[in-house]
């Protein structure tokens, strides 16, 4: 959740470090299952603030990357204020991503297929956008199929919170769901989908101004 958000973050005096995930951008990417799942990439989010040696951050993520941020945040008291992005209630009822609407076995199929042509209709659009990112299609359908399954620890955020989605994305309906089981969080809903809703200008007001308050 970088991109045009960083100007904006540190035009307020704010630092940004944006770790790549496991499997994406310059981080190694192993094929093998057990190297993946948003559990590790909480405790990498830990280690990188053991890095900074900041005792105080605010944390964004957005859908893989919103419940890496939950669990961060319930486990890690330096974390002092938290927006998540691109989920709803799919958090609450499922535990992480919602895979009722992204079943892992039918997207790790899309992923690893030989043509984006045998990948299943259902998820042919998780294929077709890794090929025209560049991405490493088997670390992704390794991460995918080491999905968050667990109940997600939402008692244990004390933090303010802000969760953002857009009014039609499939990974993120009923967000209120999600915000009424984190106590005093904020809802913000806005058009757009998935991908297209983190263009809005306003996720990145709301985003901006969220972190500012605290």
């Amino acid at each position: 959740m970088r991109g045009p958000l960083e100007p904006k973050l540190v035009a307020r005096g704010r630092r940004v470090y944006a770790p790549d995930a496991r499997g994406h951008g310059d981080s190694d990417k192993p094929h093998d299952d057990a190297y993946y799942g948003e559990s590790l990439m909480a405790r990498d989010v830990s280690l990188l603030i053991d890095r900074t040696g900041a005792d105080r951050v605010h944390l964004a993520g957005y859908s893989m990357g919103a419940v890496v941020a939950l669990l961060a945040t319930a486990g890690d008291a330096r974390i002092s204020r938290l927006v998540v992005g691109g989920i709803g209630a799919g958090a609450v009822e499922v535990g992480g991503l919602d895979t009722r609407a992204m079943p892992p076995e039918l997207v790790s199929a899309a992923l690893t297929a030989r043509d984006a042509a045998d990948a299943p209709e259902r998820t042919r659009g998780f294929r077709i956008l890794a090929d025209a990112s560049g991405a490493d299609r088997p670390a992704l359908a390794a991460q995918i199929r080491s999905v968050h399954r667990g109940a997600l620890p939402l008692d244990g955020i004390k933090v303010p919170t802000l969760v953002l989605a857009g009014e039609s994305g499939p990974l993120a309906i009923r967000p209120r769901v999600l915000a009424d089981a984190i106590a005093g969080a904020e809802l913000t809903v806005l058009p757009g989908d998935h991908l297209t809703v983190v263009r809005d200008p306003g996720f990145a007001e709301s985003l901006t101004r969220f972190l500012s308050e605290g």
